[in-house]
């Protein structure tokens, strides 16, 4: 666990604004006809242009990941590729973006509806927005984490839906994962924390329509739901402060999802 001093987290502060300006960018490119590869490429440039570095875009695996931006269409939960595909009215598409600006990395995530969507798609992403409201409003310090993430979890499920649990938040600083880890649940096997002033995480929950279970695609990034049901995703980058959370990844005043 990397404690950051104000300086510190003043510029990843400046790496948050940043980033907030890429995705209202990509936000504004969502519609119906319009190919998740366009909105890459237009994230790419913005990026560039910035003078950021693209975090995801490289990262190793079978095979390196190929974009700036993941993204994960309706039962896709995350790591998603930009592609061809054309967006259609009724699909829900999560965004996912890294930068890192003058050394300091920071990450958020959002999901997003294309034209209308079902009833059952639009209560999904207001939960799964919610269980990062709620994190935002319990962080302070002396708080140990599970007792926030039993409290996402223990609300999304009673709202009807599952948690996943394969995959979590992490802290955030001068590299894009750094201890520890931030699960969205109660969990009895990673090692719980206590939040600690200077403690930066990106906190993502991932909230899936049906069961909790996942599937890898054949490109070994993209995952989706077992049941193939709908799956939102939500993040901000947050500094622990001595009043409580500092979302580093909303606008400059303050806006965003889940604020």
């Amino acid at each position: 666990m990397i404690l950051k001093n104000k300086k510190q987290i003043d510029l990843m502060r400046e790496a948050g604004l940043m980033l907030h300006r890429v995705h209202m960018l990509a936000a504004g490119m969502v519609e119906a006809g319009v190919t998740t590869h366009d909105i890459n490429a237009e994230v790419e440039k913005f990026i560039a242009l910035n003078n950021a570095i693209p975090l995801f875009k490289g990262v190793p695996g079978k095979v390196p990941f190929p974009a700036a931006c993941c993204m994960s269409v309706n039962e896709e939960i995350v790591h998603g590729f930009p592609s061809g595909r054309k967006l259609e009215n009724g699909d829900i598409l999560s965004i996912d973006i890294g930068v890192k600006l003058n050394g300091w990395c920071s990450d958020c995530a959002c999901t997003h509806a294309v034209g209308s969507v079902d009833e059952e798609k639009v209560h999904l992403m207001d939960v799964t927005e919610e269980c990062l409201r709620m994190a935002i409003r319990e962080i302070k310090p002396g708080v140990k984490w599970s007792k926030i993430a039993k409290k996402m979890a223990t609300y999304a499920r009673n709202e009807g839906f599952s948690v996943v649990e394969n995959l979590v938040g992490h802290g955030i600083g001068e590299e894009l994962w750094e201890d520890p880890q931030v699960p969205n649940y109660n969990s009895r096997v990673l090692r719980d924390f206590k939040l600690k002033q200077g403690l930066v995480i990106a906190v993502e929950p991932m909230i899936n329509a049906g069961v909790k279970n996942t599937e890898t695609l054949a490109d070994h990034w993209t995952v989706v739901t077992k049941d193939r049901k709908p799956s939102a995703h939500f993040e901000h980058t947050i500094a622990v402060t001595a009043s409580g959370a500092q979302v580093l990844t909303c606008g400059p005043n303050g806006e965003g999802w889940a604020m």
